[in-house]
């Protein structure tokens, strides 16, 4: 029953045809059972397993990598090759390919755990009446039409719909449904507001949720997936994970990089074509397969095959700095996603407050004598500890407390009119509450105001243990005062008290709303002496003003307390005791900001960007923490700003735009907004974070782009989002962008390093097979290079130190191509320097090495041609030097250093390596010198020598393998020198008419 808080007791009884006295018969309850199924949430199938690691293949990049293995493999058979040499190539790449998987299948498994914990929000058992009695039954055999009975601590089994109220009133905490700071008073008058959000519907109980105070009867008119619970999984169940930014990116590239591999494979084999006939290949058919041969080993020069395990090692590493920073990752992508967030939607309860009620100011009587003279104090402290301190309105710390009369009167009050309790939690190592949560903000005071009497009072309560702190004072006062008799709090009354007996001394201690409680006094107690004054008119507008600042400006809730001194002997206290009370103090609390909040929130807009709070408080509560924080002081006021849910989806669609624009506050929403609120940004190509710790939050954090949860939060929370903050704290979201940031710009220097290397090897192969000179570099040794040369830097690169002013620049765009223009040119020089390079070094051995056959010059351009006919005609040279492994040798070293050198060009984008020099990185150093190492281990131990097809080079052949590839350093430095003045971006506007060279597709299409 979808409007069952729009209608009327009597209404809702006969829809599910129930009489509340009798409850439903045993043939109604299975009528019911058929017609609206069980109370609970279904279970989703998962995904099968073998689906999560075929999803894991499912990349252009890595289905050309695994058709280059076969192929390799197949080609290796055709031509006779067994054993080792004939498997190495193909099972290294789909071992990398396999550990790449792994991974993906272990993140994406963690994402469905969020559904399972939601399980733990129901209710075990409740209270119900059946045929005509009550008992206790499972709470998944509730059906639509059950009368249930709830009270204090219990939690709501269903939806409920509130038929009779038991007790004075009924208070819910339902803030992991609505994320409201306190609990919500229900009654069972049906609601006549439109567009009904769940604050709204204040007759219905919401399953999941905690009863605080009260008992009431109530109809269940919702059960497993119609209640507000089973909305959220549903909608969890909706929300398809977004790539990331960088996903997506790393995706386009790959096409592209697809098609120009494919497109430089296909024309190198047709270029070809004419030497398919070549008598050294023995036939047309020999000829064509060899040189398929070589744009198969062009594919695997082309593709980096490290790249995705580079990108994940790197990720990783970030995660590892993220924890130290109290951010605990559980999505890798999502770390490098933090650098492009450009909206954080913070919910305001938990988030941005510290959801612990506690007392901030205090307004009391000093004295009388010299007109009505009140004073404020204010208190330190916002959390259930019992610490903090009190100060005067001239900003000094009291260091006695309790020697002055009213506040002593306060904290017994406080302790004696009160329901709560607070205890220390060993095992989370932190102070919890049982009960209402402005009664434990006046426990925790108590607390802070001390007892009297005692000189060493602060140091004394510090020496106890903290299980003992806890409620120390409060224990004190209990002791010390007999509780006799309790009134308990009302609606019409909006105040309750309590009868207390100490040495035949009967006092009664009132507390409750400041205008209930003022008129009902006649005399109130000065703050100087203790002496108790009639309350005069002046007094009385003296406190009703302080009231309104209370109220209003600071928007506290306040309370009024009040005592009275009862005749001797007096047992009981009647609704007419509640008169002539002696007034004693005003107290004002608040969910206090977080003090780190304010710096927090500046640093994001420094950064570019915007933060929006959201909660489902109501606006005034929500606007005045706003001023509170501080973070907001540059806006004259909200209007345009800040928006209820109602009044957001009463707007036009255009003026919704505008409002997504520039709206700060977003308020009175429910779990269906937020994920609204998230779905229209992403429209806007805004990269949204959002945060939360409620069950009300976890859609919203599986649809935003990355999701925080609170550590203190729900574990449905925390399974749905991607990162959680160990320490709540806002302001570490601040260093996790700024960690993000760094991770991208270090990303994005180890793919620049990565294929502008990949780059030299094509050229390499291309220029090699254009001049018809044989091969360059055999397979395995493009292989090696790849994995272990190319790997281990590469991953050194995300060491690199994170910029000094990586917080004071924009937001990347979204769509912003992980490769420019301007960007990819210099990959382009650097790549073809590289690749002429190793070439270069190749023919150098055959022209000018003291070990090799010094072809003359003029005969270099027809080295093809007596290549091929070699052993047909008679030479200078010995056929043999074309099967000499020398010259590969020495290309492929010129190769290894070369990008030895590159990965010294990548510890900075646009940065000179006098401005940032080698050592900045000793990660970097250290695997350029285990890299070298293993290069002349291949190089000099025999066994190893021969399966890379190398030989040891001599001290020539060293020094000119330096000559060849130092020049990549100077290079790179012109090109460095043109970045940093702006000529990078000419390049960009006027040759490539686009700032992207990449191709680029809409980020979403929605």
């Amino acid at each position: 029953m979808e409007d069952a808080f729009a209608r009327s007791v009597p209404e809702v009884l006969d829809f599910f045809g129930v009489d509340p006295t009798k409850g439903l018969t045993d043939i109604h309850v299975t009528s019911h059972a058929r017609i609206y199924g069980r109370n609970v949430l279904p279970q989703e199938e998962s995904t099968p397993f073998w689906k999560l690691v075929l999803k894991q293949f499912d990349d252009l990049l890595v289905k050309i990598l695994i058709a280059a293995a076969v192929v390799s493999f197949l080609l290796a058979l055709v031509n006779g090759e067994t054993g080792l040499t004939a498997f190495l190539e193909p099972s290294v790449i789909l071992l990398i390919l396999a550990a790449n998987a792994a991974v993906g299948v272990i993140t994406e498994t963690n994402a469905e755990k969020a559904l399972e914990e939601l399980r733990a929000y129901q209710a075990d058992v409740a209270t119900v009446m059946r045929n005509g009695c009550f008992s206790i039954l499972p709470a998944t055999e509730l059906v639509p039409g059950d009368i249930v009975e709830v009270s204090v601590g219990c939690k709501i089994p269903a939806d409920l719909r509130m038929i009779e109220m038991l007790s004075d009133q009924l208070r819910v905490d339902q803030a992991i449904l609505t994320g409201e700071s306190s609990s919500v008073e229900k009654e069972i008058e049906s609601a006549v507001t439109t567009n009904a959000v769940y604050q709204d519907k204040t007759n219905i109980l919401f399953s999941g949720t905690v009863v605080v105070a009260g008992r009431a009867r109530a109809v269940v008119v919702g059960v497993g997936s119609n209640t507000a619970m089973g909305s959220i999984r549903d909608s969890m169940l909706k929300t398809e994970d977004e790539a990331t930014p960088l996903k997506r990116k790393l995706d386009e590239f790959g096409t592209f990089l697809a098609k120009v591999i494919a497109g430089i494979c296909i024309l190198v084999w047709i270029v070809n074509i004419g030497h398919f006939r070549d008598p050294v290949h023995g036939g047309f058919f020999q000829g064509a397969v060899h040189y398929f041969k070589i744009a198969v080993a062009l594919a695997v020069a082309a593709i980096p095959e490290g790249l995705p395990a580079v990108v994940t090692t790197c990720l990783a590493l970030g995660t590892k700095r993220m924890a130290r920073l109290n951010a605990i990752v559980r999505s890798l992508p999502s770390v490098e996603t933090l650098g492009c967030t450009t909206v954080i939607c913070s919910d305001k309860t938990g988030t941005l407050t510290t959801n612990m009620m506690s007392v901030s100011k205090i307004c009391v009587l000093q004295s009388a004598s010299h007109g009505a003279a009140a004073t404020e104090y204010s208190i330190s402290g916002t959390t259930y500890a019992p610490e903090g301190s009190i100060y005067d309105g001239m900003g000094m710390q009291l260091d006695f407390p309790a020697q002055f009369p009213c506040l002593l009167h306060i904290a017994m009050c406080s302790a004696l009119c009160n329901e709560s309790v607070i205890q220390y939690n060993p095992d989370k190592k932190k102070y919890e509450k049982i009960g209402e949560s402005t009664e434990v903000a006046l426990r925790i005071l108590a607390e802070k105001v001390g007892l009297p009497g005692f000189d060493s009072m602060p140091s004394a309560l510090n020496m106890l243990t903290k299980h003992e702190r806890a409620s120390y004072c409060n224990h004190y006062w209990e002791n010390q005062f007999k509780k006799i008799s309790l009134l308990e709090f009302s609606r019409d009354r909006k105040m309750m008290s309590v009868l207390c007996s100490r040495k035949q001394i009967e006092i009664m201690f009132s507390k409750g709303a400041p205008e209930s409680i003022l008129s009902k006094c006649t005399s109130i107690l000065c703050n100087d002496d203790g002496s108790t004054v009639p309350l005069t008119a002046n007094i009385r507008a003296e406190l009703e003003s302080r009231f309104s600042s209370f109220a209003g400006k600071d928007t506290l809730r306040c309370l009024a307390l009040a005592l009275k001194r009862m005749p001797p002997g007096h047992q009981s206290i009647s609704l007419d005791d509640e008169k002539d009370l002696t007034f004693i103090g005003l107290v004002g609390m608040l969910d206090p900001p977080r003090e780190e909040v304010r710096d927090a929130i500046l640093s994001c807009m420094t950064a570019g960007i915007r933060v929006m709070v959201v909660t489902g408080d109501n606006k005034i509560t929500a606007e005045s923490l706003c001023r509170k924080i501080g973070a907001f002081d540059h806006l004259e006021d909200f209007v345009g700003r800040s928006f209820t849910a109602s009044e957001f989806e009463n707007l036009p669609a255009s003026e919704k735009l505008t409002a997504l624009q520039q709206m700060t506050l977003f308020t009175r929403v429910e779990p269906s907004h937020k994920k609204m609120l998230v779905e229209a940004l992403q429209h806007q190509n805004e990269v949204v974070a959002m945060t939360g710790d409620g069950v009300n939050d976890a859609p919203a954090l599986k649809k935003a782009d990355i999701g925080i949860a609170m550590g203190s939060g729900t574990a449905v929370a925390k399974s749905a989002s991607d990162m959680v903050l160990a320490d709540d704290n806002f302001a570490t979201i601040v260093a996790a962008v700024a960690e993000g940031r760094a991770i991208y710009n270090n990303t994005k220097q180890f793919i620049r390093y990565m294929i502008s290397s990949n780059i030299g090897e094509v050229v390499c192969i291309f220029v090699a097979a254009v001049l018809g000179i044989p091969d360059t570099l055999v397979p395995v040794q493009l292989l090696w290079v790849n994995l272990v040369t190319d790997g281990l830097p590469a991953t050194a690169i995300g060491f690199n130190k994170q910029d000094s002013d990586v917080m004071k620049a924009k937001p990347r765009k979204v769509n912003e191509a992980v490769v420019t223009g301007w960007l990819f040119f210099r990959y382009l020089v650097i790549g073809a320097y590289v690749g002429l390079a190793t070439v270069a070094g190749f023919i150098w051995w055959f022209i000018y090495s003291d070990t090799g056959p010094k072809i003359p010059y003029s005969e270099l351009f027809t080295l093809q041609m007596n290549f091929d006919s070699c052993l047909k005609r008679e030479t200078t040279y010995p056929c043999s030097i074309f099967s000499d492994r020398h010259p590969s040798t020495v290309a492929m070293t010129v190769l290894v250093v070369v990008e030895m050198f590159n990965a010294l060009n990548n510890l900075s984008e646009n940065q000179s390596l006098v401005v940032i020099p080698p050592w900045s990185n000793f990660w970097l150093v250290g695997s350029i010198g285990v890299t070298m190492l293993l290069h002349c281990l291949i190089l000099y131990v025999q066994p190893l020598s021969i399966l890379f097809s190398v030989v040891p080079l001599t001290w020539d052949e060293w020094t000119t393998v330096l000559y060849l590839s130092f020049p990549v350093i100077i290079i790179d430095e012109i090109l460095k020198f043109f970045s940093r003045h702006s000529i990078g971006l000419r390049f960009n506007l006027r040759l490539w008419r686009r700032p992207d060279f990449l191709p680029r597709r809409e980020v979403r299409d929605k």
